[in-house]
């Protein structure tokens, strides 16, 4: 969707790249194998060294794959790994640890294969350097490089979402004001916790669209 808007993406290739590669994730681990949860009430590393513990002591895969905030990492790979890594996570002092119901291990190792199958997609479409520049999940930084975004889009299906990371070099950049596209208010939440000096807005659908143009003009004039 950034890449969209930005202009680096057409909007028919985007589309048919976002179905590749929801087929190719769910193609990538035979179902039962691979395992994701959230672990709530402590620093990402106390999660990577309860992954790392576990990794060791059951020669599986699991590692972080999503660092939503202060106080809540998502971890995903085999589920005995992670399932040991919670176990860990809760001995190193985590408060809670809670098994998501997903359907595959994303942004883990685990999803190699669909990473593979999805760069000889993305080297069959043309891109143009994004402006403005995405602040990307992998890096968590602005990228202004169309041939870089490519490289970018396979890496993000094995490498973890840096959320965190990406509010604060936002930021850093001078932004002010935040908006949420769709249903719910789960980022605007993390965002709260990350940032809460941002002002946030959330567009679920067309009745919101009022609230949006008023914050929108209020935030440019």
């Amino acid at each position: 969707t950034a890449l969209v808007a930005s202009g680096a993406l057409r909007f028919e290739d985007a589309i048919r790249l976002v179905h590749a590669r929801g087929r190719f994730m769910q193609e990538a681990v035979p179902q039962g194998r691979g395992a994701m949860a959230a672990v709530l009430g402590c620093g990402p590393e106390v999660v990577e060294r309860a992954c790392d513990d576990a990794r060791k002591s059951s020669g599986k895969v699991v590692a972080p794959a999503n660092f939503n905030g202060p106080g809540q990492t998502v971890i995903a790979g085999d589920v005995v790994a992670v399932e040991l890594a919670c176990s860990r996570a809760r001995q190193l002092g985590a408060r809670r640890t809670l098994a998501l119901p997903v359907s595959a291990p994303f942004h883990c190792p685990l999803m190699g294969p669909a990473a593979a199958r999805l760069r000889v997609e993305l080297s069959r479409v043309r891109f143009a350097d994004p402006k403005p520049p995405v602040v990307t999940n992998v890096e968590a930084a602005p990228n202004t490089d169309g041939a870089h975004a490519r490289d970018l889009l396979s890496a993000q299906v094995t490498s973890p979402v840096r959320f965190t990371e990406m509010v604060q070099a936002l930021l850093g950049m001078g932004v002010t004001q935040v908006l949420e596209i769709g249903p719910g208010r789960v980022l605007i939440g993390l965002v709260a916790r990350i940032a809460p000096e941002l002002r946030r807005t959330t567009l679920e659908g067309a009745a919101d669209l009022g609230g949006v143009v008023a914050a929108l003009e209020g935030a440019a004039g």
